[in-house]
């Protein structure tokens, strides 16, 4: 299974989108990992929603390069409200154990 998940920083004020099949173990490599990345500068993270998204990675990058592309910070805050979406990200299910 495949996830879709939004992290926030408090310090930047920002939030980030990314898909994995590991929630856990992504989110420890935004906050700890050593390399030169986006997420490096910005720590630390939380992990405010995690979505399944599919059994294909394909679905999972569809559906980032959807959110990401949108460039609304007000999309990302109704979907991590739990909002009702519909189109395309109306597949998403909501994966309560990993509320904020």
């Amino acid at each position: 299974m495949f996830f879709i998940y939004f992290l926030y920083s408090d310090k930047s004020g920002i939030y980030y989108v990314g898909h994995t099949q590991d929630v856990l173990k992504r989110f420890e490599q935004h906050n700890h990992a050593d390399n030169n990345s986006f997420t490096k500068k910005h720590r630390p993270w939380r992990l405010v929603a995690v979505f399944e998204c599919g059994k294909k990675r394909s679905e999972a990058i569809l559906i980032e390069r959807f959110i990401k592309k949108q460039k609304s910070k007000k999309l990302l805050e109704k979907i991590i409200a739990g909002t009702e979406l519909n189109g395309l990200l109306a597949q998403l299910v909501r994966v309560p154990e990993f509320r904020d």
